[in-house]
């Protein structure tokens, strides 16, 4: 069975506690059923619902048993376009154009300086 795609505005759609859809990683999960039963109670869960919320679940420092459990509430996964690991791969693209582009003026720049010192001998 494929895996359904959502947009992260879609899931930011069911932000409420009898609609709850959390991001994790990039996957996509309906707490709503899952919210009350909550170790950590369900007020977090509401806080979060329709978020991102990597951060905060890796921070808890959830179990294995924890991720076994939502392995049943698992609905989907954010759009390729949308996911983090591609925005984390596009920061670091960027910062080594960025990178190349400084580097390529500090070696006009020098050049331009020997070249004047070399143009007023």
């Amino acid at each position: 069975m494929a895996t359904k795609e959502f947009t992260i505005a879609e899931v930011a759609e069911h932000n409420k506690r009898e609609d709850l859809y959390l991001i994790i990683k990039d996957e996509v999960y309906d707490l709503t059923k899952f919210a009350q039963e909550h170790p950590g109670g369900e007020e977090i869960l509401v806080e979060y619902a329709g978020k991102e919320s990597t951060e905060a679940f890796d921070d808890i420092g959830h179990s294995q048993d924890a991720k076994d459990i939502m392995k049943k509430y698992h609905v989907g996964t954010i759009v390729e376009d949308e996911r983090r690991s591609n925005k984390k791969k596009q920061k670091e693209e960027q910062k080594k154009c960025l990178n190349y582009a400084l580097s390529g003026l500090a070696i006009g720049v020098g050049l331009v300086i020997i070249y004047r010192a070399l143009k007023s001998k």
